[in-house]
C-alpha cells in the first residue's frame, strides 16, 4: 500500500464530471436581431460541441374567424414557420456543424418559450439579441427582467445589438 495521495490537475481540483452537451435555444422571429441571437447560438454549439434549438410561435390572432376560414389561417401560418425554420436551419447547420432541433408551436410567445425548455430538458440557455434603437431592448428581454425571468428554468444570454458578426464569432 502506498502513502501517496492521487495527484490531482493544477489547481488542486478534482476533474469535473462529463456533461451532457449544451443546447441553445433561439426565439425565431421577424425582427433583425433575430439573426444576432442565432448566429451567436450557432458558433457557441459549435464551440462547446452542443447544438441549437429553434423555436418558431404561431400567435393566435386577434380575432377569430368562422371556422373553416381561421382553421386554414393557423394552418397556413403554421406552414409558413415550418418553411422558416428549414430555410434558416441550414446555416445553422453549415455555422454549428450540427442538425438543429426545429419545433413550431401555437400559443402566446412566454407561455410557449416556458413549455418548451419545461418539456425538452436538454436546453441549457435561451439566446435572445436587443433590439437596435430607441424603443428599448425588446419585449422578450424586458420581460426577462420581470415574471417570466423568474419562471425560465435556464439562464438567457443577451446579445448586445451593437455586435457585429465578427464579433459574434470571436465567441466560437
Amino acid at each position: 500500500m502506498s502513502d501517496e495521495t492521487p495527484s490531482r490537475p493544477a489547481g488542486g481540483r478534482a476533474p469535473a464530471p462529463m456533461s451532457p452537451p449544451l443546447t441553445f435555444l433561439v426565439v425565431v422571429d421577424d425582427t433583425e436581431e433575430m439573426h444576432q441571437a442565432l448566429r451567436f447560438a450557432s458558433v457557441r454549439a459549435r464551440a462547446t460541441g452542443g447544438r441549437v434549438a429553434m423555436l418558431r410561435v404561431v400567435e393566435p390572432p386577434d380575432f377569430q374567424h368562422f371556422g373553416f376560414v381561421g382553421e386554414q389561417m393557423q394552418r397556413e401560418a403554421r406552414e409558413e414557420a415550418e418553411r422558416l425554420l428549414q430555410r434558416l436551419a441550414a446555416g445553422v447547420n453549415k455555422r454549428s456543424r450540427q442538425t438543429p432541433m426545429l419545433e413550431v408551436r401555437e400559443g402566446l410567445l412566454v407561455d410557449q418559450i416556458l413549455e418548451v425548455v419545461a418539456d425538452e430538458p436538454e436546453i441549457s440557455a435561451l439566446v435572445v439579441a436587443a433590439r437596435k434603437g430607441k424603443k428599448g431592448p425588446g419585449p422578450l428581454i424586458a420581460g426577462l427582467a420581470g415574471s417570466f425571468g423568474a419562471r425560465l428554468r435556464v439562464p438567457a444570454i443577451v446579445i448586445p445589438a451593437g455586435l457585429t458578426d465578427e464579433e459574434i464569432d470571436r465567441f466560437g
